[in-house]
């Protein structure tokens, strides 16, 4: 049985301080536990229903719960059998890759946008995102649950963006409404694409530092576009080598 204190603690990990003196990051629902357990990712434990159907093995302890406890401890609208407390997993030493890009991320707030743009990068094959400091945690759980799986393979770090810039020394690409279109730029063989704030877009004093401005021509009337749709779009012309 799931006792009051052990749900109170779930649920506190839900919050970034909580997260940070634990080491811990919730994830909910079977694809997204799934996708944990065949990865090199650490689960502590597991919170499941009787439907959950458990893997052959597992170095974890399991915790059967009824829906209800499930439900209480969930963070979504509607619980999915299972929920997995995993250890946040250490980073790699961040080195500008040879033959990629890396996706730069200057405040992205929404925790939706956040996942999705691990998800996109992950598509890309990219498995480098450097984040402004002021950018929405990677291990959020609305971040975590919209990833659907990339968070485990693409390492989010977390830096003042203007420093990594200067120091980055290849191609920085940056979404800017007055670039050069996407359709017109050579696909580079390395380099950064600079994604802004939903809202605000990139931070001024770091357009200075975008040596290739690009931009998604528009045909219709729309104001804008989402950030993570705009770097799915960038994306597919400057990896379509």
């Amino acid at each position: 049985m799931l006792s009051k204190n052990e749900a109170k603690y779930i649920q506190s990990l839900s919050h970034k301080k909580q997260r940070q003196q634990s080491g811990l990051f919730i994830a909910e629902g079977v694809k997204l536990v799934d996708e944990l357990l065949s990865s090199p990712v650490t689960i502590k434990k597991i919170y499941a229903t009787e439907s959950w159907s458990r893997p052959a093995s597992g170095n974890y302890e399991l915790v059967r719960v009824s829906e209800e406890e499930l439900q209480k401890i969930s963070l979504l609208q509607t619980a999915n059998q299972v929920l997995a407390l995993a250890v946040e997993p250490a980073l790699p030493e961040l080195v500008m890759p040879e033959n990629n890009l890396i996706l730069a991320l200057d405040g992205i707030q929404d925790p939706g946008n956040m996942g999705t743009l691990i998800r996109i990068a992950d598509w890309f094959g990219i498995n480098t995102i450097v984040a402004s400091e002021d950018a929405v945690d990677a291990f959020n759980p609305k971040v975590v649950q919209s990833s659907m799986g990339s968070i485990t393979r693409v390492n989010v770090y977390y830096t003042n963006l203007a420093t990594f810039l200067k120091e980055a020394r290849v191609p920085v690409f940056g979404a800017l409404l007055e670039g050069r279109s996407v359709y017109a730029v050579p696909a580079p063989e390395k380099g950064i694409l600079m994604i802004g704030n939903e809202s605000k877009g990139i931070h001024r004093e770091l357009l200075s530092l975008i040596s290739h401005p690009v931009s998604i021509p528009r045909i219709g009337e729309a104001e804008s576009l989402n950030a993570a749709v705009a770097a799915g779009i960038i994306l597919s012309h400057l990896k379509k080598r």
